[in-house]
């Protein structure tokens, strides 16, 4: 894999961040592996009651997502997020059951769909979670980019928009470096 980027579907900024490593791949050539990050782990006892439906919603998807990691799905686990992130964060409609339900359907991936309600994949989300987390944390969120060569992942880019291709572009060449360089710690600034 050339990238390994840990979403949480419920997550906005995530589901941006998403769609500029995509368009960076589609330039590029790139392979993604698609991991777990559970916003629903990371505020363990904290979630607002407003968030609980998306959180169990997610929860499930990630399971999916590290069922079909665990075969080397990975183009599979893309389309799926597609299909999330398209029904949620571009219709402007928060993550719920049916929205993963419809992804996995528009995927074409109803043989797969077991595993959003197998609670053995739940070891494999927290696995995935504890990865991330330690390579990017503490004090991140989704999403968390890690690439080859690299002793440390990413939280982010945190991306206000989705970015053209050439800016895309510009992005990933910035950032490869950066994150490679075990010196490096942080660029932040305020969001709008």
């Amino acid at each position: 894999m050339d990238a390994t980027f840990f979403l949480d579907p419920a997550c906005p900024w995530t589901w941006r961040t998403s769609r500029w490593l995509v368009a960076v791949a589609d330039a590029r050539g790139l392979h993604i592996e698609w991991r777990a990050f559970s916003l629903a782990i990371l505020n363990s006892g904290r979630v607002p009651p407003e968030h609980a439906e998306a959180m169990t919603a997610s929860s499930r998807a990630l399971r999916l997502v590290e069922a079909l990691r665990a075969e080397g799905r990975h183009d599979d686990a893309a389309r799926f997020y597609a299909e999330i992130g398209a029904r949620s964060h571009d219709a402007g409609n928060p993550l719920s059951a049916a929205i993963v339900d419809a992804a996995v359907e528009a995927a074409g991936l109803g043989a797969a769909a077991p595993a959003l309600d197998d609670d053995r994949w739940d070891e494999a989300v927290r696995e995935s979670h504890a990865l991330a987390y330690a390579s990017a944390g503490p004090d991140i969120g989704a999403p968390v980019l890690m690439v080859p060569g690299a002793d440390r992942g990413v939280h982010g880019p945190i991306l206000t928009e989705v970015p053209g291709t050439d800016d895309a572009l510009t992005i990933w060449d910035s950032l490869l470096p950066l994150i490679r360089m075990s010196a490096f710690h942080e660029v932040k600034r305020a969001r709008h």
